[in-house]
């Protein structure tokens, strides 16, 4: 019988040693996350393995990866877009949008223009090209979302649309608890460089 619960081998597997190993690794237990009930880390495997699996299949059927689909998306539904606005919905940086922008314009899939009210500003029109590939990829992405969501019944669907949209949204308040949290326990990360 399969069991409903089965988590990653990797967490099994790691939590299985010897009697010999025990016994050399008697040290004093320090706090660890139990990634059985860690959510950040679910959310963390499947948006992975999700993005892994989808941009594998897109390159090997239509020669794009993820970044390029996700753009795609937001261009199909929005008439233009700037790569600042492209960033801030998928959480992607805006040099690496830009950088997909300039593939994605060399193939033909979209144009990019300036914007006449703020020469500043770029926008990115899909193109007839883009919008036809586009239409071509939806359909596998739409059959990866249906098998993804058929262990849940419409019910569940419904629900879980309605909680990672809250999630989702309560992000502001995660970066503001993070900031002062760092402000409190280690003020001098203020003023350090992240590195990359």
């Amino acid at each position: 019988m399969r069991q409903r619960n089965a988590w990653p081998k990797m967490i099994t597997a790691a939590g299985t040693r010897t009697q010999g190993e025990k016994a050399s690794q008697r040290r004093p237990r320090r706090p660890v996350i139990d990634l059985k009930s860690y959510a950040p880390a679910y959310l963390t495997w499947i948006a992975n393995k999700l993005s892994g699996g989808a941009s594998s299949a897109y390159l090997r059927a239509f020669g794009v990866g993820i970044e390029t689909w996700r753009i795609l998306v937001l261009l199909a539904i929005e008439d233009r877009l700037t790569a600042q606005s492209i960033s801030k919905t998928i959480g992607m940086d805006k040099a690496s949008v830009s950088r997909v922008f300039k593939s994605m314009q060399a193939d033909g899939l979209i144009s990019v223009d300036l914007d006449e009210d703020d020469g500043r500003l770029r926008l990115a029109t899909v193109t007839d090209k883009g919008r036809a590939l586009h239409d071509r990829i939806l359909e596998l992405a739409q059959e990866r979302e249906r098998v993804l969501l058929s262990v849940l019944s419409a019910d569940e669907r419904v629900a879980l649309l309605d909680l990672l949209r809250r999630l989702h949204d309560n992000l502001p308040k995660v970066e503001q608890a993070t900031s002062e949290f760092l402000d409190l326990h280690y003020p001098e990360a203020r003023t350090r460089r992240p590195r990359g």
